[in-house]
């Protein structure tokens, strides 16, 4: 119970996006209270250049536990310069302590992305930390009937994880508790484990389904990831094992390690390594002109 209250006090200190959404020409839909969608109305952006009736790319970006709306708006930025429209889709601590609200959440996030307003939008995914476990809730849908969901697999050209977590329960906890809460790290730690073994089928079961569908992806599009040596909630030998099985399924992947680096903060701690790696990739993708740069 105190990991619950202790998880919920973090969730409701984070700021939402919108409150930094003030930049000019850039026009905020606040479509539910996790979810914001950046329209780029900047005359004279790359964007112009697209040929008319053809839809604008529109970057998923989904941001990590915490992550301050001036962290966001840099990243958001990053894309606006290249003429993406931003959906902003955070997540609740919540959703990942009990599972059934993430898929919840997922469900009614790709039911977004297949409404009028974004059905014919080519996709890109670029998905922080525990954004990219709320994004797996999405691919669990998908996986479950990829005949159904076709037209959105195709539509996602790229992959972006920074930062993704994965590795054991016990990982987990070692992570969590130092992310979230380095003060009372021992405290956290010994709860969180207590917790994930007392509802082992709420939580264990499917964080261990949700990896199997993420490891045989319903998706084909090229990936990126970044990731570094030293990061608590990143087993880097995992990780590289699942970016050499993705290769071995004929998928293009890309990745960028570092010895030592930041949770979710690789763009502050190393950003000309970096910003060279995402332009590079984005631009194989052929989803903005070739012009436009980040």
């Amino acid at each position: 119970m105190l990991f619950i209250q202790l998880c919920f006090l973090y969730s409701s200190q984070a700021v939402m996006i919108s409150e930094a959404a003030t930049m000019a020409g850039i026009t905020t839909h606040k479509i539910s209270k996790h979810i914001t969608f950046l329209v780029n109305d900047v005359t004279g952006t790359p964007d112009s250049t697209i040929p008319p009736g053809q839809p604008k790319p529109l970057l998923l970006l989904m941001p990590w536990l915490g992550s301050r709306p001036q962290a966001i708006a840099k990243y958001c930025d990053i894309y606006f310069r290249t003429g993406f429209d931003v959906l902003v889709v955070e997540s609740e601590v919540s959703q990942f302590l009990w599972p059934r609200w993430g898929l919840e959440y997922g469900g009614h996030l790709l039911e977004l992305l297949e409404s009028e307003r974004f059905c014919q939008r080519p996709l890109l995914v670029h998905a922080f930390s525990i954004g990219g476990y709320t994004f797996c809730q999405v691919l669990i849908h998908v996986a479950k009937n990829t005949q159904r969901y076709q037209g959105l697999t195709n539509r996602i050209r790229g992959q972006i994880y920074d930062s993704l977590v994965m590795g054991s329960v016990e990982q987990m906890a070692v992570g969590l508790s130092k992310t979230m809460f380095p003060r009372l790290e021992g405290l956290v730690r010994r709860a969180s484990l207590l917790y994930f073994r007392a509802f082992k089928h709420q939580t264990v079961d499917y964080f261990n389904a949700g990896i199997d569908v993420f490891w045989n992806t319903p998706l084909t599009a090229p990936a990126l990831f970044f990731f570094s040596e030293n990061d608590a909630l990143c087993d880097c030998q995992t990780m590289e094992k699942m970016v050499e099985f993705w290769r071995n399924q004929g998928l293009t992947v890309e990745s960028k390690k570092w010895k030592k680096s930041i949770h979710a903060g690789h763009l502050r701690t190393h950003p000309q390594e970096y910003m060279s790696t995402l332009e590079n990739f984005v631009q194989a993708l052929n989803m903005v002109p070739l012009k436009a740069k980040m």
